[in-house]
């Protein structure tokens, strides 16, 4: 009679039956109050179910087991609580239920912690993991995967590595995902030991963590100085067929060079090259380097360049890169032999070779022999003004500057135009030498070449006017002012203010606006007019800090704008647009307020700057 009127949903009927048997003082049969919870359920009636196992726990004369298991089984199958944000609800009663003894089923129990993870309550996730013995359940697979990841972007590293530590033990495998997540966190904070425990349980397990992990930890151990480690986690990914990423081989052989270990850094070269991996310029650089400091320099790089040319193709750029690294190590002759041997094994040296093998004389000063070098390709015009470039450049970078300025004539008179280098160096040590008489002789020249000012040269004049007053002398007495530019002319006011020559009628804070008249501003220019202003009292200085902070944040909002119209364009063209803020596209109507809303905003900005009103920690609301 009872589960008829359960089945044909008489609820109330079924209710008032049970609440006689009680005031009859009749045994109620738990799993009787079960079937009006399980037919509410099914129905998705979960708030009448709920209140009438309150009511019936309030009585405390029937076992709620079954049907708290029920009710909490199917609130975890709809995701109702989820839904409603009732997950504390679930909590305390679970709480509730251990401390009556009352044990909910496996599934429920597993379903429950699943929720709280995807909730991100991770200390009730955590506690109920703790107390999984007084639950007396175990949690599956899917819980530990959630659990760990919870605890993983919580920061808790350490703890999400003992819950995957017990999964393995308990026989369940984690996700590649959560592995390598979880790999990752404990190689980027150094905890080596616990990295090495985490491979070798999945190991013993027969779990094979991807490639990438192992990558990561080859580099975590680099940073730590444990190479050897490293390179036996490398030998092992090669005996697996898997080839070591080429971030993980640099750190390599970069760890390896630092220890003067070129017999480990010549194999790993090799090796990289081998699976398919393209060596840089600066990797040559260094490793070449690193042999050039050892016992035995000439036969540790010759043996490198006959591995390379016996295990390997080896095409110009190859050589170019070992020419390049002996001229950095300062051993032209090394490079002199591999720019003979390149040419005896039929490989014409191109315009990087000649530039790497100039240079490798220059930077160990054997001048006459980048003259000799250089005077080979005087009569070939395509490589002339990158050679010349070349030579006027390594030669100040050796405080040579007077044969640079020598090839500064030749190369004008032969139809050339330095590049900007060349004058930014020439200038650039001229002033440190104090020669300023040459500097504005050169400057004379520029200024009938129409040549534009950089801000590297004119941040140089800045500087040593700043320091010395005898720029400006040389200014004053040799500078044609009649028939000057006016960029010219302003710069040389700018060299008067910064000499203290020149008294400044307007607020010398603004200094700045003037020198964009002249060149752009960079953050040297900043480092510089800072050095003047801090003469004139510290809060000049503090003012142009401040507009500097405000310079920089309506930058950003112009940089914010200019990105909302790309991504609108992209819009309207059809073609695919990344995601505006809140991750959906925005068009139309919108678009047009998102556009304005930024417009209305930096122009409040820039009024503020110039009002002067605007404190770069306080945003204007």
């Amino acid at each position: 009679m009872f589960k008829s009127m359960c089945k044909r949903e008489k609820f109330d009927e079924a209710e008032r039956y049970l609440e006689r048997l009680v005031s009859q003082g009749k045994a109620v049969d738990g799993r009787a109050l079960g079937s009006i919870v399980e037919a509410y359920c099914k129905r998705g009636m979960f708030e009448n179910a709920g209140r009438l196992m309150e009511k019936f726990h309030d009585m405390g004369v029937v076992s709620l087991e079954y049907a708290y298991g029920f009710w909490l089984g199917s609130l975890a199958k709809a995701e109702k609580l989820l839904r409603e944000n009732r997950l504390m609800e679930v909590f305390d009663l679970l709480t509730e239920m251990r401390d009556d003894q009352i044990f909910p089923d496996k599934v429920t129990m597993n379903n429950a912690l699943c929720f709280f993870c995807k909730a991100g309550l991770v200390d009730v996730a955590r506690e109920l993991y703790n107390s999984r013995s007084e639950f007396g359940f175990s949690p599956n697979g899917m819980a530990y995967n959630y659990l760990v990841n919870t605890l993983w972007g919580n920061g808790s590293t350490e703890e999400a590595f003992r819950v995957l530590k017990n999964s393995f033990q308990q026989g369940f495998f984690p996700g590649n995902r959560t592995f390598s997540l979880l790999a990752d966190a404990l190689c980027r904070e150094g905890r080596i030991d616990k990295m090495k425990e985490l491979v070798v349980i999945a190991l013993q397990q027969n779990f094979m963590p991807s490639v990438s992990t192992y990558d990561k930890f080859i580099k975590a151990l680099c940073r730590v100085d444990m190479l050897e480690d490293g390179y036996m986690i490398h030998e092992e990914l090669m005996r697996m067929n898997k080839v070591t990423s080429k971030s993980a081989y640099l750190c390599l052989i970069r760890g390896f060079s630092k220890s003067n270990k070129w017999e480990i850094v010549a194999i790993l070269l090799i090796h990289m090259q081998q699976m398919g991996h393209r060596p840089t310029r600066t990797l040559f650089k260094e490793v070449i380097c690193c042999l050039c400091d050892m016992k035995d320099s000439e036969k540790q790089f010759m043996q490198l360049l006959e591995m390379q040319m016996s295990l390997l193709e080896t095409d110009c750029q190859i050589y170019n890169f070992f020419i390049y690294g002996a001229g950095h190590a300062k051993r032209p002759d090394l490079a002199r032999q591999v720019y003979e041997i390149m040419q005896r094994n039929g490989i014409e040296p191109n315009l990087s070779t000649n530039i790497f093998m100039l240079q490798s004389y220059l930077k160990s000063e054997k001048i006459s022999n980048a003259f000799n070098f250089f005077d080979k390709f005087r009569d070939r015009r395509g490589l002339q003004r990158k050679l010349y470039n070349t030579m006027i450049v390594g030669l100040c970078k050796v405080k040579k500057v007077d044969f640079a300025l020598e090839f500064i004539r030749e190369m004008k008179n032969s139809g050339s135009f330095p590049s900007n280098q060349c004058y930014e160096e020439t200038i650039k040590l001229l002033c440190k030498t104090g020669r300023f008489d040459v500097v504005i002789n050169l400057i004379n020249d520029l200024e009938k070449g129409d040549f534009r000012f950089t801000s590297f040269i004119s941040n140089v004049l800045l500087y040593h006017s700043l320091k010395s007053r005898d720029l400006y002398d040389a200014w004053i007495r040799l500078r044609d002012t009649s028939n000057e530019t006016s960029k010219y002319s302003l710069l040389g006011q700018l060299i008067g203010i910064f000499s203290g020559y020149v008294k400044v009628d307007q607020d010398i804070g603004n200094l700045d606006e003037v020198i964009e008249q002249c060149f752009p501003l960079n953050i040297y220019t900043y480092d510089i007019l800072l050095m003047l202003l801090r003469k004139g009292g510290m809060d000049r200085a503090h003012k142009l800090c401040n507009r500097i902070v405000l310079t920089a944040e309506s930058r950003r909002l112009l940089e914010k704008l200019v990105s909302h119209e790309a991504a609108l364009m992209s819009l309207e063209e059809g073609t695919a647009a990344g995601q505006l803020s809140g991750g959906e596209h925005r068009t139309g109507k919108n678009a047009d307020s998102s556009r304005t809303s930024t417009v209305v905003e930096i122009k409040e900005v820039i009024n503020s700057i110039k009002e002067g009103s605007r404190s770069p920690h306080v945003k204007k609301s």
